[in-house]
């Protein structure tokens, strides 16, 4: 008996690492980081195209020194403007969230049999037996605490925003903008002649659309198919705004000729 004993461990070790690799493989990977990811994708999306499309149309005006200027101006009013945007965003989440709480509270409070009745129709929705779910329900609407929880988790679907969420999204989303706005303006910081400045802008930024346009759709869906999509599709949406931002300014400037010195 003590051999057989024996001779069977061995085989527990090597069996226990293959259970770790196992669950290892099968460990599920999830971003908890989703909001952030949508925020620099917003911000540096917008920066690209945004300041790039009117520098573009700026330099039809032939003067660097213009083009410098009128894009720094809209650079950091840009990015001020992203920020607050995704500030006042972030706070009407938090608002929205919290009215719908208290009005979620005052339901279980002056109708508990529909609402208790709700998390019998919520929960039967994945099959569940009703007689299966009666001792649940009885577990939960015994605490008012969780049971709120419950309806605005399944119910509303809505989830409480973190307290310095408002803050992370306005730095996030105006720090990615800046960043974004300035690679297609380098150019017209380091050569004085306007058109050279103009190709090598539209060189480096289609570089630019298209690298952030594959990350963008591999981190977000996780396929070369869609990286690859999502590389054409932002240059395109780059291309095309720049190229309808400098035809409306030459246009304009053929009618009515800005001085540039």
């Amino acid at each position: 008996m003590s051999s057989s004993h024996t001779a069977l461990d061995p085989t527990a070790e090597p069996r226990s690492e293959l259970v770790k690799q196992v669950e290892q493989e099968h460990a599920e990977r999830h971003s908890s980081h989703g909001e952030v990811l949508r925020d620099i994708i917003l911000g540096v999306a917008d920066g690209l195209t945004v300041p790039f499309a009117l520098t573009a149309g700026l330099s039809s005006l032939g003067s660097s020194n213009l083009v410098v200027i009128g894009g720094l101006a809209e650079l950091f009013s840009g990015a001020i403007s992203m920020g607050l945007g995704a500030y006042l965003a972030a706070v009407s989440d938090s608002d929205h969230y919290d009215a719908e709480y208290e009005r979620e509270r005052r339901e279980v409070e002056r109708f508990p049999k529909t609402e208790e009745q709700e998390c019998y129709e919520i929960l039967e929705k994945y099959n569940i037996p009703h007689d299966t779910l009666t001792p649940v329900i009885k577990a939960l609407v015994s605490d008012e605490a969780q049971w709120i929880q419950f309806m605005m988790d399944f119910e509303l679907k809505l989830e409480k925003p973190k307290w310095y969420r408002k803050y992370v999204s306005a730095l996030t989303m105006g720090l990615s903008y800046l960043i974004g706005g300035l690679i297609p303006m380098i150019p017209y910081f380091a050569m004085s002649d306007v058109t050279h400045a103009l190709f090598v802008s539209i060189g480096i930024t289609a570089v630019v659309l298209l690298v952030f346009g594959y990350i963008k759709n591999w981190v977000t869906v996780g396929t070369k198919r869609s990286a690859f999509y999502g590389a054409f599709q932002t240059l395109i949406v780059g291309a095309a705004a720049a190229g309808t931002s400098y035809g409306i300014v030459r246009g304009l400037d053929n009618e009515h000729p800005v001085a540039t010195q």
